[in-house]
Order: structure tokens, then sequence, then C-alpha cells
């Protein structure tokens, strides 16, 4: 066989096998998942998210679709396109009307994510609520941590189903990393980033109780 046969097999195999990834019926309990692999996930995006690091968030942010979701490679990728341009949109917003230049890549993102759920939801539902979280934390001054503990636990129940005062424990202890990594803004150091990940293992330890309980 010719070295060019060859790329041209070779490249052919490959996008049949992206082309199956992405569309075979694939259905998953979204409920199942490990805690402390989501929480480590969980804290990484936040770092890449507040260093400016997109391609390390978009490729953290894939991995966390496969290890929360069973999610197929290929699919993972384009599952973390969309919610990763979102969070940069919205990082780069002014305001509302730049914010809600995000729904989209939300909306997409959910969507892909009640596809491949055994029990469906509302994804615009969900991803306004998501939007709704990150606009009151980022008006922090108006917008207490109660309430952005609010807009987690309602955004959960969109979601799973459950009602929103299971979550409350999953969103302080959430709410409380944040706060601790917002108060040490551009100050914050590798310890301050083990005490938000520790707090992080303990908000989805507490969730995946409340998935099961």
């Amino acid at each position: 066989m010719s070295i060019k046969r060859f790329i041209w097999i070779s490249l052919l195999s490959l996008v049949a096998c992206i082309v199956i990834d992405l569309n075979y019926p694939y259905k998953t309990d979204i409920k199942n998942f490990n805690p402390a692999e989501v929480a480590r996930l969980d804290g990484a995006i936040w770092r890449s998210y507040y260093e400016k690091k997109k391609l390390k968030l978009f490729f953290q942010s894939a991995e966390l679709m496969r290890k929360q979701f069973g999610v197929p490679f290929w699919r993972s990728n384009v599952m973390a396109y969309h919610v990763a341009k979102a969070a940069f949109v919205f990082k780069d917003g002014k305001d509302t009307t730049d914010y809600n230049k995000a729904l989209p890549g939300l909306i997409k993102y959910y969507q892909q994510i009640n596809n491949i759920s055994n029990e469906n939801f509302d994804a615009a539902k969900a991803a306004k609520l998501e939007l709704e979280w990150w606009v009151v934390r980022r008006y922090r001054d108006v917008h207490p941590p109660a309430e952005w503990e609010k807009y987690l636990s309602l955004g959960s129940e969109a979601v799973y189903h459950i009602p929103a005062g299971k979550f409350s424990d999953y969103a302080h202890l959430r709410v409380e990393a944040m706060l601790l990594r917002d108060n040490k803004g551009n100050d914050i150091n590798e310890d301050d980033w083990q005490h938000v990940n520790h707090l992080l293992q303990q908000a989805w330890k507490s969730f995946s109780i409340s998935l099961h309980s």
C-alpha cells in the first residue's frame, strides 16, 4: 500500500470515527459520577478562567464531560467548546446585552447534556439559571451570597428534578469557595487554591449525596 493511500484511508477512518462519536445514540444516568474527580476539575476550570487560559479551560471542560457524564471523546470536545466559549463571552461582557450573548452557547451545552440524559429536562431553563448566577455573582455588591446559592440550587433542580432545598449544603459550600477566591483576588496563592479545592470536594460530595438520598 502506498503512503498516499494509507494517509487517505487513515483520514477517512478518523472522519468516520468522529461522525459516529458525535451521532450514535448514547444515554446515561447523569446522577452517577465521581464527585472527587468532578470537584478537582471544577477547581481547575475556575483557576484557568481567572488566569485567562482559554485553551486549558477547554480541555479541562472536555475532561469534565467525560468524567461527569461519560461522554465520548469528540462529543465531549463539542460540549466543552460551547460552555468555554460562553464563559469567556461572559467574562469579557460589560452589561446585560453582552452577558446575554453567552446564552446561546449555554443552551447548546445544556441541550447536549439533555440529549444524553435518561431523564429529560428543560435545557433553555437550565441555561438561563446558569447565566443568572453568573450575573448575580458579578454584581456581588447588590446580590448577596445567599442569592448565588439560590440560583445554584435552582439550576440543579432544573436539571435533576430534585427540590432545590436538597442542594442547599452543596450551594453553600460552593459559594464559600467562590467567596474565598474572590476575596483573595490577584493575591491568591497555592495554599488558597488548595483551600478552594477542599471546599469544592465537600460541595460535590454533598451534591452526589443529594442526588441519591
